[in-house]
């Protein structure tokens, strides 16, 4: 698989004193996220929904009628992670994605007899959910999160740096810099994308001692500070 500029570059591998040409391919399956040569997430979100879809027809299927406490139950099961599964990897950023995967849960919010007819904005507040947009926002701020405080086994410094804020008291203490980026797809990568959000965010939410306390003052912030 050829990344980045176009090369005509042809790779031979010896296989036991034989040369062998290698196949040049536009797409592999890793881990179960779907990488393709232009490194745009496309191809894995048109999967997902697919999946998802398949999945939330099944339910259709064999439920006559389901209440809200049954939707929940099922939709954070066996729908939504389809939608989530490795999303700091490949989250969207062009619009037809994005709504190819809210498609999905629009459609799975109407499972719900009661709230079928309902705007699907109502429909999220009866169930107590948020888009898929916002929640992928959220994870990767905690993410962020667990990586910086070390809460994560890895090495921060493979994805973030703390920006030198110098004499700056706005924003808080472990505010990060950000790269320059030429090309659209670097930009949109999970270590990039992030750190915007992240630098907006209070001293006394990345205060937070651990994971759920930054979630509830994140969440609290959000609510109260910003009114989303």
């Amino acid at each position: 698989m050829h990344i980045g500029h176009k090369v005509n570059t042809q790779y031979e591998m010896d296989d036991a004193g034989k040369s062998v040409q290698l196949v040049t391919i536009k797409e592999e399956k890793d881990l179960g996220v779907y990488i393709v040569d232009n490194l745009k997430p496309s191809l894995q979100c048109t999967k997902s929904s697919n999946k998802a879809m398949s999945v939330m027809r099944l339910i259709k299927r064999n439920f006559r009628s389901i209440d809200i406490e049954e939707f929940n139950l099922l939709y954070k099961a066996y729908i939504r992670p389809h939608l989530e599964y490795c999303i700091q990897v490949w989250s969207p950023y062009l619009k037809k994605d994005i709504e190819s995967l809210e498609r999905v849960q629009r459609r799975a919010t109407k499972l719900v007899g009661s709230l079928k007819n309902k705007p699907y904005e109502e429909r999220l507040k009866a169930l107590q959910l948020t888009t898929l947009e916002k929640r992928r926002l959220r994870g990767d701020l905690i993410e962020t999160y667990k990586i910086v405080t070390n809460k994560e086994n890895i090495d921060s410094s493979q994805f973030f740096h703390i920006a030198d804020t110098g004499h700056d008291l706005r924003g808080h203490s472990l505010k990060l810099s950000q790269s320059r980026n030429t090309s659209r797809v670097r930009r949109m990568f999970f270590s990039q994308r992030v750190v915007a959000d992240w630098n907006r965010l209070p001293q006394y939410v990345v205060d937070a001692p651990s994971t759920n306390a930054f979630k509830n003052r994140l969440d609290k912030f959000w609510k109260e500070d910003m009114g989303i």
